[in-house]
């Protein structure tokens, strides 16, 4: 099991270029790739996408990639009719100017915008890819090792939790057991107080009966006994598990909550509130799983 939270690094050189990929992965409900990468790579963009969606199924990934040069593959390139506009622009200018030094230094003019340019040689992208790929690649091995690791930190989480839950699970089975003998000493009592007549022993049980059932949460604690042996389960594949344990979140939720809406103690809430504090850490670190 693999979290969606990372960050990888890779770098490699080759062919006088050196390229640094950065990764760094967020949760996602879906896969959500943001690539910023150098103009000179932009062809390559598709091929790059193909590549993280092959490796990783969900998540926000943003990437980073840095192109650097080597010294001798940058060259100057002057506009000399630019120059020249500049120069006569600024001569006319000081022909209208008295008293002003109409000399102009070439430094100047090569400072203003455009008369001078930095271009690169143009670029083989085919000969680079190989050094783009092996970068990518390191960087997508160190995000795949976080990715990992967080995820057996969640797993060893969600056991925790789990058994937490298995223990509240099992009082709560305790507690209402004992209800129906419980709520038929509780009617007795309030009849009792009511009416004078001594109240029928069979229609107080029938009475009872149907309030008993009414508080019954045997189906509900077996489906939710099942639901913890799924989620269980499922941490043990070897595959992306998000979504499973997601749905069987939702599940236990609704299960708990059916629970809750049953319980005519105190003692069977209190126990209802504590199941859906546990449950509550297992959807937020549900929300990380890829």
């Amino acid at each position: 099991m693999n979290s969606m939270t990372g960050f990888g690094r890779g770098e490699a050189s080759g062919g006088g270029v050196t390229v640094t990929v950065e990764l760094k992965s967020v949760n996602n409900r879906f896969r959500d790739l943001q690539l910023r990468c150098p103009r000179e790579y932009a062809a390559m963009e598709p091929r790059i996408t193909n590549i993280l969606k092959a490796r990783f199924s969900r998540g926000r990934i943003d990437v980073t990639m840095r192109r650097v040069c080597r010294e001798g593959r940058h060259g100057i390139m002057a506009d000399v009719g630019l120059a020249r506009a500049y120069h006569r622009t600024l001569m006319d200018l000081a022909e209208q100017l008295p008293n002003v030094d109409a000399r102009i230094p070439i430094s100047y003019i090569a400072g203003l915008p455009g008369v001078l340019t930095s271009v690169e040689e143009e670029v083989d992208v085919t000969s680079e890819w190989s050094v783009v790929e092996a970068a990518l690649n390191a960087a997508m091995d160190h995000l795949a090792d976080m990715r990992q690791r967080e995820g057996e930190a969640l797993c060893r989480a969600f056991r925790e939790q789990l058994d937490e839950l298995d223990d509240l699970n099992q009082r709560v089975e305790a507690e209402s057991g004992e209800v129906a003998s419980r709520m038929r000493l509780r009617l007795m009592d309030r009849l009792n107080k009511l009416v004078s007549d001594r109240v029928d022993p069979d229609r107080l049980a029938q009475e009872a009966a149907i309030l008993a059932d009414k508080a019954d949460v045997a189906e509900e604690l077996t489906r939710l006994s099942s639901h913890f042996s799924q989620f269980r389960r499922a941490l043990e594949l070897d595959e992306p598990v998000g979504r499973k344990l997601d749905f069987l979140a939702q599940e236990m939720n609704r299960e708990i909550n059916t629970i809750g809406s049953k319980a005519a103690e105190h003692a069977v809430s209190s126990l209802v509130v504590e199941m859906k504090t546990a449950l509550e850490r297992i959807r937020e670190q549900v929300a990380n799983v890829e």
